[in-house]
Order: structure tokens, then sequence, then C-alpha cells
């Protein structure tokens, strides 16, 4: 049992570090073109617009694509994989390809012909005569039916993670980033509106994605031959949980969404602040949380079918250790380089100091609930894999309300007092919202016994305070004056940030090993 388990252990965090170093390479390029938008468009009217037109079906794909699949369609097709043939397997997947394609087109559908009623419902600041209403309805008559392909796109990721292979659902966003990179650099020159390029590229992007996942498919042969089933029970099953798994795993999005409503009403500039900081804050989110969650449902899907309820307690401990050590180092690193960060990446002729000082702000007030979204991200999936899906709905009603009246509060507290940048108000109630959520999501995990605790947490505890206690001061002591990063040129910056970055982590490892953390105490075993 014990080699079994360290097998185990040895074998998720193998799939993590795959699902880690795709997503690596998507998040680079997504800091790619977060810098391109920064130089050719910079926070303004124009890219308001656009993100609002992007926001609406990226919110929506969390719905129906990540959190329906996360929810409903993977625990599912563990268990049918553990019970049934794999020829009942396959026509699990027809079936749900067909009914699930159809509802998605006309959902698809509809958005696309009510797009200004969107903009409205998520924008209502952009009424009025500054043209970014108009713009941004036109653009969402092209970025809607990304929905449609990226949601089928997470439907064959999937099958994928299902079936162990995790490599190629991971890279593909890196086809995204790429088509939005080139469309702002080549294309958005030659338009008369330049970004409506960005809106061209969303819809070719999502479908080359779906296109790209194809041979996958077939090279396991389980590509879907869709079939119209809504009827068929394993189906109805799956829906089942998907619908509430809907709202309870993509609360944070509610929350962002919300944060926007609010934004669009705050001075020209506020949703475009917001992005560029929660963008940052996502990279290192990217790299663990949602690795680590993508390659450890299935598995825990596959124990509780099994009932095997230590191993699986086992896992979520290990999972939550793991959250422990790389996000809390990770949301003091963007806390105290913040300024850098923002200043290294996007300060240019577009992105002047004002506009990095506002993002600064915010990208700090965002770093605050990392840890908040990291545990959410690890511990969702305990639930998703009991087929639990009505915890996380209440749960995030909860939290989304507390967003909702802080945000709004602290919105309008900030602007009354005259205080400069009111939006930083949104990103502190998102942060807020996400650690309450976590908070509740382990309790009710704890009072049901799902999770238990070994005897290596408070040596963990004080190994983690003591090495970011170190690693907080070497970043104060390489940092530089905020002057010196905007006079400083840009390779300049850069180096000074890399090694900053690298005494910041030497420091944080070198006194883990101190205290004698090794790297068997990352791998699962039996306690």
């Amino acid at each position: 049992m014990k080699d079994r388990k360290e097998s185990t252990g040895r074998g998720l965090a193998l799939k993590a570090s795959i699902v880690s170093g795709m997503t690596l390479i998507s998040r680079i390029l997504g800091v790619v073109r977060d810098i391109v938008f920064a130089r050719y468009f910079g926070p303004g009217i124009l890219l308001d617009a656009f993100l609002v037109a992007q926001r609406i079906p990226n919110m929506l794909r969390r719905f129906f694509a990540e959190g329906a699949f996360s929810a409903g369609f993977v625990p599912v097709m563990a268990r049918y994989r553990e019970n049934h043939s794999e020829d009942e397997a396959r026509e699990y997947i027809d079936a749900m390809a067909g009914t699930f394609g159809i509802i998605l087109f006309v959902v698809t559908l509809v958005g696309v012909i009510a797009s200004p009623l969107l903009v409205i419902a998520v924008a209502p600041g952009f009424i009025g005569d500054g043209g970014d209403f108009d713009l941004a309805a036109l653009m969402l008559r092209f970025t809607f039916p990304y929905l449609f392909f990226i949601s089928l796109t997470a439907f064959a990721g999937g099958v994928l993670n299902t079936y162990g292979r995790f490599g190629i659902p991971a890279f593909t966003p890196v086809i995204l980033n790429v088509v939005l990179i080139v469309a702002a650099i080549w294309l958005s020159p030659l338009l008369e509106e330049p970004i409506m390029a960005l809106a061209y590229a969303i819809f070719i992007a999502g479908l080359l994605q779906l296109l790209f996942q194809i041979p996958a498919l077939a090279g396991i042969r389980v590509f879907p031959r869709p079939k119209w089933r809504p009827k068929n029970d394993v189906l109805k099953r799956a829906f089942k949980l998907m619908l509430p798994a809907i709202f309870g795993s993509s609360v944070a999005q509610i929350n962002v969404l919300i944060s926007g409503i609010v934004a669009s009403l705050l001075p020209i500039g506020s949703i475009s602040y917001l992005y560029f900081s929660d963008r940052l804050m996502e990279f290192p989110l990217g790299l663990f949380g949602i690795a680590l969650a993508t390659v450890t449902l299935p598995h825990l899907s596959r124990l509780w079918a099994s009932e095997d309820g230590q191993t699986f307690s086992d896992t979520l401990d290990w999972s939550m250790k793991l959250a422990v050590l790389i996000a809390v180092p990770a949301a003091i690193g963007l806390i105290v380089l913040a300024g850098p960060f923002v200043t290294t990446l996007f300060y240019n002729e577009t992105f002047d100091a004002f506009k990095v000082e506002m993002t600064v702000k915010a990208l700090q007030a965002y770093a605050i609930g990392l840890v908040g979204f990291s545990f959410v991200k690890v511990l969702v999936p305990a639930f998703f894999a009991r087929e639990d899906t009505r915890t996380p709905v209440r749960i995030g009603i909860i939290s989304l309300f507390v967003n909702l009246a802080l945000g709004i509060s602290l919105a309008w507290y900030m602007t009354q007092s005259g205080f400069s940048g009111p939006h930083v108000g949104l990103a502190i109630a998102t942060s807020a919202a996400a650690i309450l959520n976590a908070l509740l999501l382990y309790r009710d995990l704890r009072r049901a016994g799902v999770v238990t605790h070994g005897n290596g947490w408070p040596k963990l505890l004080l190994r983690v305070l003591c090495a970011n206690t170190a690693m907080g001061a070497v970043l104060v002591l390489f940092d530089r004056s905020a002057n010196w990063w905007f006079d400083a040129a840009s390779l300049t910056r850069v180096g000074w940030l890399a090694v900053t970055v690298i005494a910041g982590a030497g420091a944080y490892f070198l006194v883990l090993a101190s205290l004698g953390m090794r790297t068997a105490d990352f791998r699962l075993k039996q306690r």
C-alpha cells in the first residue's frame, strides 16, 4: 500500500508538472500578449470595450466548459470507465458531444443576436455618447462564438484528461495567445478600427483550438460521433451535476463580472487596470492551482468510485500542502514586487506612470487573495469527485454576496473620499470573497471527515513562515525606488527584476532546505 501511494504521489506530481510546463508556455505567451496590448492600445476606452466583449464569452466558458466539465463530465466519465466497457464509455462520449454541442450552438446564436443587451447587462457604464457601447456590441458578435468553440475544446480536453492525456489540453491555450499577438502586431495597423483585429482573432483562435484536439482524440480512438441523446440516463446524471456547478465552480468569475459591472461606472481605464492586474495574479495561479486541480480531479474521482477514502484524504492533504508551499510565496512576491513587475512589463508611451500606479494598486489587492484562489482550485475537486455540487453552490452564493456588498461599498467610499483609483476596492472585495470561499469549503470538508491531516502541518507552517520571512526581506533589499524603475532602460529593468526574483526564490528554498525540508516531503505518502 505504501509503495502504491508513493507511486501515485510521484505520478500525480509528474502529471501536474507536465500540465504546469505546458501552462507555463501559455502563461509566458499570455504575458507577451498583454505587453503587446499595453504597447499598441494601452488602458483606455478602446481596450475597455474589447475587454467587455471578451469577458462575456470568457465568463460563460468558465460556466459551460471548465466549471461544467470539471463538476459533471469528468467524475461521471471516470466512474463510467471504472465500471463499464470502453464501448459503453464511447457511447457516453458520443451522446455528450451531440447533446451538449446543440445546446451550445443555441446559446451562441442567442448571444450573437442579443449582443447589445449583453453589453448593457455587464457594462451599464458604457451607455452614452462615448462610442464604447457600439464598439463593444460589434466586437461581441465576433467574440461570442468563441464560447461554442472553446466549450467543445474543453469537452475534448476533459475526455483526454480522463484517459490520462494532459499535455495536449494544457498546450491548447497557447494557440489563443499566439493568434492574439499576431493580430495585434500585424493585422491591427491595417484596419480602420485597429482594436477590431482582436475580436477577429478571438473567433479564429477558438476554431483552431478545437481543431487542435481532433488528432489526439482520434489517437486514443474516442473521436466522438455526436448523437442527440437528451434522455440518456448517464447524460442526465452528468447534467444534473453540471447545472449547479455552472455557478458553484465559477464564483470567482462571477465576482470578476460584478467588479467589471461596477468598474464600467468608474473612470475610463478602470476595466483595463483590473484586467492587467488580474492577468499577472493569474500567472502563478494558472501554473500551479489550475494544473494541480486538473490532474487530481480524475484521480480523486476514481478513488471515490473505488471507495478508497483514506487515499482520497491523503491526496487532498498533499494538494493543500503544495498550495501552501507555492501560493504563499507567490502572493508575497506579487505584493512586494507589484511595482517592478508592472513597470517592467507595461510601462511605455501609452501606459504612463499614472496607469502603472493604478494597475499596481489593483495587483497588490488581488495578490492578497491569491492563497484563497489557489485553495478554491484545490478544494472544489474534492466535492466534484464525490458528485457533490450543491455545497460549492451554497458557499459560492455566500461569497458572491460578500463580494457584491463589499465591492460596491468600497468603490463608493473611495470615490466619495477622493481616493485615486476606486477600482482597487473591487479587487479587495474579490480577494476577500475568494478567501471566504476557501475557508468555508475547507470547513465543510473537515466536518464531513473527507480531509484529515497528519502531524506534519505545524512543522510545515513554521518552515514556510521562516522561508517567506527571509524571502520577503531579500525582495525588499533588492528592490529599487519607483523612479529608478521608470528611469531605467528596458533591459536594465528586466535584468534587475530577474536578479531580484531569483534571489528571493533562492532565499526561500535555501531556508526550507536548511530547516530540513527535502524533495521526499513533496511526495504523497502513507501516514
